[in-house]
């Protein structure tokens, strides 16, 4: 595997959360983030849903948005993640891009790209994402 240029850095917070279950622990996390696809700046609003165990595994969906409103591009994620300390976490995972010929505008790049991520979130709902193209 080989790793590209940076394609995301973004960082937010967490806006929700519920229990979807309780055995095996299922919890729905709502995120809003914004930060920079390559050199756009843009937001990003999505859900993950994370099932606890001794390692935490995680489906994510979201839908990216430039913040001058000349493009859009939407998303699907797996990922695996451990507490690191009290009250954080940190995810490793696989994200996969899509936009449509007309509506991804400034990210339109982001079409079909596979990206490799790690997403770190603290006790204060505090988030960050870092992905890099996978080549």
């Amino acid at each position: 595997m080989v790793l590209g240029q940076l394609i995301e850095d973004e960082s937010g917070k967490i806006t929700g959360q519920r229990v979807l279950d309780v055995d095996p622990p299922k919890i729905e996390s709502s995120f809003k983030m914004s930060g920079k696809y390559k050199e756009t700046e843009a937001t990003d609003t999505g859900t993950y849903c994370a099932i606890i165990r001794e390692v935490m595994y995680a489906d994510v969906q979201g839908v990216i948005t430039a913040k001058d409103g000349q493009g859009m591009a939407t998303y699907t994620a797996q990922a695996i993640g451990r507490f690191t300390s009290p009250g954080k976490v940190r995810f490793h995972g696989s994200v996969f891009y899509r936009t449509t010929s007309t509506g991804g505008g400034k990210i339109s790049f982001l079409n079909n790209v596979v990206g490799v991520f790690e997403y770190e979130m603290d006790e204060q709902g505090n988030s960050s994402t870092k992905v890099w193209e996978w080549k």
